[in-house]
This record gives C-alpha cells, sequence and structure tokens, in this order.
C-alpha cells in the first residue's frame, strides 16, 4: 500500500527466520539490535530460531503466509537455501515478498542487492521500503528429489573443495583452503555430458557452476548474471593441469576468469547434466544430491525486497 508521497508504506509484520550461529554466533549478538532497528521502524517481529540443519525449511514450510507482510532469511546462503525450500513446500495460497539479513559468513545473494556482511542496517532499510522485484529460481532435480536456489548450483572441483572443507570444519577459515590443496593434488577430470535447451555438449570438465546471481561466496563467478532476466549462467571449466589451475584461480575474484581459454560461459533455461561417474552438487554452498541432474530457470518465481 502506498502512502502519499507516493512511497511504499513499510511491511506491518514480518516473520523473521533467524540462524543465531550464523556468521561464528555474530548473528546472536546482533539481535536484540536488529529488534530495535526494526521497531523504530514500527515493523512488526515473529521471530522463529533455526535449531539444527534443515530445520529453518521446516519452519518456512509450517508457517501461515497469511499472517505476515514478508519472510525474512537471517543468517548466511545456508539458511537463504532452507528458506526458499521451505516457501516453497508451503501450501498458503498467499505468496510474501522475501528478504535478506546478510548476519552470516557468505551472503552471496545479498552483495547482488548490493550488500555486505557488515550492512545489515541497510538491509533493514531496503525491507522496510517494501519496494519488491521478482526474480528467478533456479530448480534442479535428481532421483526422485527436487529442490530449488536462488544463487548457485556447483558440481565437480569446487564442490570437492567444499566436501573436504566441510569434513575439516574444526580447522575454522582455513579449512577450506586445506580444501582446495588437497583437490589440486588430486586433480581429475570427469566426462561431461551437458544438454542445453536441447543442444549437446561433451566435454573433459573440471567444474560446472549454474549461478543465478554473479556470486558466490568471495568469487565473481558469473560476472554477467541477472537474477531476472528468465537464464541461468552457465561457467565450464574444461581440462587443465595443476600448475595452470593454482595460476588461473585468482582470477575468479574478479571474474576474469570467464576470458580463459579453458572456461565456457552459456545462458539457458532448461540444463540437463550427465557425468561419468557420480558427482555431488553443492548449491548455495550445501551439499545436497549427485548427479545426473536436471535443471531449469523459474522466471519471475518469487518477490525479493530490493534496493
Amino acid at each position: 500500500m502506498a502512502s502519499n508521497n507516493g512511497k511504499s508504506a513499510p511491511p506491518k509484520k514480518l516473520l523473521v527466520i533467524y540462524n543465531p550461529h550464523a556468521g561464528h554466533k555474530r548473528a546472536k549478538k546482533l539481535l536484540p539490535q536488529i529488534e530495535e532497528e526494526f521497531s523504530h521502524r514500527h515493523i512488526s517481529l515473529d521471530i522463529l530460531f533455526t535449531e539444527s540443519p534443515k530445520h529453518a525449511t521446516e519452519l518456512v514450510k509450517g508457517a501461515d503466509f497469511s499472517q505476515y507482510n514478508g519472510l525474512v532469511a537471517a543468517g548466511g546462503d545456508g539458511t537463504l537455501f532452507e528458506v526458499i525450500n521451505g516457501y516453497f513446500n508451503n501450501t498458503s495460497k498467499k505468496r510474501i515478498p522475501i528478504g535478506v539479513l546478510p548476519v552470516g559468513t557468505g551472503n552471496a545473494f545479498a552483495r547482488d542487492l548490493g550488500l555486505e556482511n557488515h550492512q545489515w542496517q541497510n538491509a533493514v532499510d531496503i525491507i522496510s521500503r517494501n519496494q519488491p522485484r521478482a526474480v528467478d529460481v533456479g530448480r534442479f532435480a535428481f532421483s526422485d528429489q527436487e529442490f530449488y536456489y536462488l544463487n548457485i548450483l556447483g558440481l565437480g572441483f569446487v564442490s570437492d573443495v567444499t566436501k573436504t572443507a566441510v569434513s575439516l570444519k574444526l580447522f575454522g577459515n582455513i579449512s577450506y583452503t586445506i580444501g582446495v590443496l588437497y583437490q589440486t593434488i588430486f586433480l581429475k577430470t570427469h566426462h561431461l555430458m551437458l544438454e542445453i535447451d536441447g543442444k549437446s555438449y561433451e566435454r573433459d570438465n573440471i567444474f560446472v557452476e549454474i549461478s543465478n546471481t554473479r556470486y558466490t561466496s568471495n568469487f565473481l563467478m558469473a560476472p554477467n548474471a541477472r537474477f531476472d532476466d528468465g537464464f541461468l549462467d552457465i561457467t565450464l571449466l574444461n581440462k587443465l593441469n595443476r600448475r595452470r589451475l593454482l595460476k588461473c584461480l585468482p582470477t575468479v575474484f574478479t571474474g576474469e576468469h570467464i576470458h580463459l581459454d579453458e572456461v565456457e560461459t552459456f545462458q539457458a533455461k532448461q540444463i540437463r547434466i550427465q557425468t561419468d561417474i557420480d558427482k555431488i552438487l553443492t548449491p548455495d554452498g550445501e551439499i545436497v544430491g549427485n548427479t545426473p541432474v536436471e535443471v531449469e530457470c523459474l522466471h519471475h518465481a518469487v518477490e525479493v525486497f530490493c534496493p
């Protein structure tokens, strides 16, 4: 509902799915300030805390959207992944916009909204403006299961690094670096059979990333991606040796990797992937499923509070 000056009135009541452990428990410390910021804007909150993996999905799935003007994911990319999957499994007739509070370690989708990890106040401001925008959603299916994502779906080297890092999480932030070194030492290609909007390709591949947004973690994986254009952006890294891989990796931080000879990029609405050996899938940094997999872009499938 618009006010007399042409601006949208703030949402009256929000459902907030809050991960208190996000950002190495930084989120828990920030909560009083966040509540105060929303209170100053006369926005009422119902806060539900996540207690374990997949809990956010269950909380959103069982929520009555008719009671709220918006749904907020407060955490990192993992929290947002669970929230979006709960959203699409919720049976409420009313659909409500989704907001993002970047209080986690990785906030790739928030970065596409122009928000860094520490800018939760800016996120509150964006939500309070109440100007939602329709964005695309990635849907992927394997075996008899179906999931949704807002950022990126990966397989191959990057996903194998994630799996290694998860097993070494007791080392903290350095676990990802260890994962990169470990997977580089044992670097192998896999044979990739890829169908993009009906056209077939075969490659000796290192990794595949299917992006809805520009960023994944701190990597500018798909610099030309837009989350509302009706397409997913595909990045392929094909066969190369260990030395070349280590030399090329820094270019992913700037997006210059897309100009490398070993890299191919595509845009697609529907994608099918098969590999000669099963490869794990990592949507938004989570480990969920394996190849073969079918992926599609759901154009303007959800509204998000945007700047």
